[in-house]
């Protein structure tokens, strides 16, 4: 006897009755609604494969609701076996829940792109063929109820059927990218690191631009596609320098990119713990961006990365013909250096030797990035004193330790973009620095740190309460590593970006500061 025969006949399936189908109608329903909140984080998240269902996980057991609605689907799920309108309550659940991830979206609403809409095509296709396996094989109510809890499964299936799909239709683009490269023939600068590679290419074209003709890629146009769009669409007769950021969320694609735009100047930032969900150790984020050097004549490294440091030394085993230059904040015998002076001057080494005299730090700036920057003018011909004046012209990027002094009299520093260990901690700095009385950091927290989350948040948290009088936790992602680091601190727990920014207009006023640490997306708990 076959499985659905024998459930038959023990009056599982209530043959002849509507409630199977009723079921099955309710689950049906429900995909609307989880789909699109699922859809609208698999772009946020850049269509990544494992991303989806990362996300269900922390969504469904952040906060006792999200666990006891969940456990209701599960619950339903089982019950719907014996019983088809149980999986009703499957239905419920998945369709209210996660409980905080809307449909809307406050600050990352769906955008219905043609990758988009395809994706979507994709995903209901699949999400039919598991209706259809229920109904063939007598079991509608239930696997139908399995399907509706597996949304963000099926969604990350459908990720990564359409990614070589994504790939081949891109591949026009990237053609005509090359053809242009090869058209205008600028010297290209291609810039990577886990943190500072966009600070550090906004200052590249800053210092250069006084002297040669020097386009550089918006935005984070970074990867593959953004890469070839930015060629395509930014890249004029007579750019004699193009700069060009390259992230990488794996072995390949930076070695990939460099293959059609190809370095003749790689720079490498740092290497931190930043995307390690994605790429596992810092290891193999070192290897990753590494291969932006393979192809480049010159290299330039920030070499107070002790990672780096290793790297340098080993290209110059490697290849003698490949010009590397060691950059540093504090060692002035480096190649190039860039040292803050404890009155917030800054001075240019070149060879072991001033390049100019002090000039005044813009606030926010790293030493490191700027010693790289200037360590990639020098070899595009800018003269090393024209080089060391630019330096006090120079303007963080936006959303990266950039100051103002709000209406209501508070100084705001806005770091809210690309937080890492490292660049949180220079901010608390600046933050300490400011010498105001009453000094809040507001903060979601710092992600995509992958194991050492919870650690890394913890101890910044811990030196926050040193630099700052007030500690403002932002929703849920790394609230009790937050308060768990907060210690001599009473921590104010807020739910969003919006209820701290009215925190801080109520309780701040005239020669406090603030400082905006991250801002997750709300497709983040």
């Amino acid at each position: 006897m076959t499985a659905p025969a024998a459930l038959a006949s023990t009056g599982v399936l209530h043959a002849g009755g509507p409630a199977v189908w009723v079921a099955l109608a309710a689950c049906v329903g429900a995909l609307g609604p989880s789909g699109i909140r699922w859809l609208r984080v698999a772009q946020r998240e850049h269509y990544l494969g494992g991303s989806v269902p990362r996300f269900a996980l922390r969504w469904w057991t952040v906060g006792w609701p999200n666990l006891v609605l969940g456990a209701v689907g599960l619950a339903g799920l089982v019950a719907s076996v014996w019983w088809p309108l149980a999986a009703l309550a499957t239905a419920a659940a998945v369709a209210g829940g996660p409980l905080g991830l809307s449909l809307r979206g406050r600050t990352s609403q769906l955008a219905w792109t043609r990758r988009l809409r395809t994706l979507a095509a994709v995903w209901v296709v699949l999400q039919a063929l598991i209706v259809v396996v229920g109904v063939i094989v007598g079991l509608p109510a239930v696997v139908a109820a399995a399907g509706t809890l597996a949304v963000p499964l099926v969604m990350d299936l459908a990720c990564r059927v359409m990614a070589p799909v994504e790939r081949r239709l891109v591949q026009p683009y990237v053609r005509s990218a090359a053809k242009r490269l090869e058209a205008v023939h600028p010297t290209v600068v291609a810039i990577t690191g886990s943190y500072g590679k966009t600070s550090t290419k906004r200052h590249v074209a800053d210092l250069v631009a006084g002297t040669r003709t020097v386009v550089a890629t918006p935005a984070s146009f970074n990867n593959r596609a953004g890469l070839a769009r930015a060629v395509n669409e930014h890249l004029a007769e007579g750019t004699e320098v193009f700069v060009a950021e390259m992230g990488v969320y794996g072995p390949g694609e930076i070695a990939e990119m460099s293959r059609w735009c190809r370095p003749d100047v790689a720079v490498i930032t740092a290497i931190g713990p930043v995307h390690l969900e994605r790429m596992g150790t810092e290891e193999q984020i070192l290897e990753a961006k590494a291969e932006i050097t393979e192809l480049a004549h010159t290299v330039v490294l920030n070499v107070d990365d002790h990672r780096l440091a290793g790297l340098a030394d080993r290209l110059d085993g490697v290849n003698p013909a490949k010009e590397v230059v060691r950059c540093s904040a504090l060692d002035s015998d480096a190649d190039v250096a860039v040292e803050k002076a404890d009155d917030g001057r800054l001075t240019l080494y070149v060879g072991g030797s001033p390049a100019g005299p002090p000039v005044p730090a813009p606030l926010g700036l790293q030493p490191s990035n700027l010693a790289c920057a200037a360590a990639v003018a020098l070899r595009l011909g800018v003269p090393a004193t024209d080089v060391a004046q630019r330096l006090g012209r120079l303007a963080p990027a936006p959303n990266r330790l950039a100051a103002g002094t709000a209406a209501s009299g508070v100084l705001v520093i806005d770091d809210t973009f690309n937080s890492n260990p490292v660049g949180a901690r220079a901010a608390l700095e600046v933050l300490a620095g400011t010498g105001a009385l009453r000094r809040a950091v507001v903060t979601p927290g710092m992600v995509e740190l992958g194991r050492r989350q919870a650690e890394e948040n913890r101890d910044w948290a811990a030196a926050a309460s040193r630099a700052a009088t007030d500690l403002v936790i932002v929703g849920q992602t790394n609230r009790r590593a937050l308060i768990a680091g907060s210690a001599g601190l009473v921590p104010v727990l807020v739910p969003d970006r919006a209820a701290a920014v009215d925190w801080v207009r109520s309780e701040l006023g005239p020669g406090d500061a603030v400082l905006y640490e991250n801002d997750l997306p709300d497709h983040y708990p």
